[in-house]
Parts: structure tokens; C-alpha cells; sequence
């Protein structure tokens, strides 16, 4: 019979050591397509019925590792969507928020630009979007105005960005 408690305990153990490896595994294979927030990570691993002492282990495996970096997907994320998409503060930072991002380092994220650059990238925009067609009535300033606001250009920034555009036309 003392033979039998050692076994049940070697094997719990044992059992614990595997589900933990199960869980880094599933968490490298997660990471492997793309880069990961961590809350996306939580989510896949309880999705995939991982118990949580394993997903924290993962976790903090997988950050220790370097593999996954709230941090650096903000910074990632938020140039991409500027560079790639034209897109502004306000949506990147909606967006990080959703994928569980925390709001310090979506600030961080945010602050590598300065007021200029931004009031650049939108006059570089509407230029891409309007082309020639420069606004000069106040419908087409609206208009203007809509594009910025729905790539996530604050209003006052996109207002600034149309007064621009619109003395170059002058």
C-alpha cells in the first residue's frame, strides 16, 4: 500500500509537469503564426481547456522568454497601423484596449510622435484621399474632415490637418 501512494504522487506530479508543457507548447505554437498579446494568449489557452495555474505558468514562461511583449506589440501595432493603414491615435489606441492591451503601455505606444508628425500624417492622407480635389466649399471640408475622424484623427487635429491643406490650396 506504500508502494501505491508513491506512484499516486509521482504521478501528480507527473501530471502537473505535463499539463504545464502542454500549455508552453500550445502557447509556442499561438505565437508562431504572429506576434501575441497576452490576453489573446489567456484567451486561446482556456479556449483550448488549459487550467489556469498552467496558463499563468506558460505565461510568464513565454514573457520571460521574450515571446510575448505587450509592450512591443503596442509599439508594433501602432506604427504598423499608422505606416500601413493611415491610421490615427484615437482608433489605434480603442484597438489595443480591445486586444487587452493595458493603458500605460498604449500611452507608451502612442507617445513615440509628436503633435507634428501627426498633423503630417493626416495632411498626407487627405492629399492620398482627395487628390487634387483640394476642399475649398464647406461641404467638401466636412467631408475632409469625416475621412480623418474615421481613420481616428482626433477633431482638432483634423481640423488643423484641413486649414492646412486648404492653405496650401491658396
Amino acid at each position: 500500500m506504500g508502494d501505491q501512494v508513491a506512484v499516486d504522487a509521482d504521478d501528480g506530479v507527473l501530471g502537473e509537469e505535463r499539463r504545464r508543457q502542454r500549455a508552453l507548447d500550445l502557447g509556442y505554437r499561438y505565437l508562431g503564426k504572429r506576434d501575441r498579446t497576452e490576453s489573446e494568449v489567456r484567451r486561446h489557452l482556456e479556449s483550448k481547456e488549459v487550467d489556469e495555474a498552467s496558463i499563468q505558468t506558460a505565461v510568464q514562461a513565454l514573457a520571460r522568454q521574450g515571446y510575448l511583449d505587450d509592450g512591443r506589440y503596442a509599439r508594433t501595432f501602432a506604427e504598423d497601423r499608422r505606416r500601413l493603414d493611415d491610421w490615427g491615435p484615437e482608433r489605434i489606441e480603442r484597438r489595443l484596449l480591445a486586444l487587452g492591451i493595458d493603458g500605460e503601455r498604449v500611452a507608451d505606444a502612442l507617445s513615440d510622435r509628436d503633435a507634428a508628425a501627426e498633423l503630417d500624417a493626416a495632411v498626407a492622407l487627405l492629399r492620398r484621399r482627395l487628390g487634387d480635389a483640394l476642399p475649398a466649399t464647406e461641404r467638401e471640408r466636412e467631408r475632409a474632415l469625416g475621412i480623418l475622424a474615421r481613420k481616428g484623427y482626433d477633431l482638432e487635429l483634423a481640423y488643423d490637418a484641413v486649414r492646412a491643406l486648404s492653405r496650401v490650396a491658396d
